[in-house]
């Protein structure tokens, strides 16, 4: 996604800020990170209230195998939803949720 597919996106919560970020990018409101573009896809912060949401939206929770242990580890971001890429409405809920992790993540 490009810069304006990403502001695009999110509009609904503010503007973002995007920085470089693991190969990918960084997506901030107000100073806190919401999400991640990475390998051309886009994952949102999540937690243990957002992450069910997400999965019973069909997203999928980001886990790699760490190189060196072999263990997985999972991060705490899940693919968005794909009606989110079509649908305003449907954005701005998964924005907000996004949002919502974050700060109970800042706390």
């Amino acid at each position: 996604m490009d810069h304006d597919d990403i502001q695009d996106l999110f509009r609904s919560v503010g503007p973002v800020t995007i920085k470089r970020m693991f190969g990918g990018k960084g997506i901030y409101v107000d100073g806190r990170i919401i999400a991640v573009e990475l390998r051309g896809g886009l994952m949102l912060k999540g937690d243990v209230e957002a992450g069910p949401l997400y999965e019973e939206a069909g997203g999928r929770h980001w886990r790699y195998t760490h190189n060196k242990s072999g263990k997985e580890v999972a991060m705490p971001y899940w693919t968005i939803p794909e009606g989110a890429f079509d649908d305003p409405d449907e954005a701005e809920k998964w924005a907000r949720i996004a949002v919502e992790a974050s700060i109970r993540a800042a706390k």
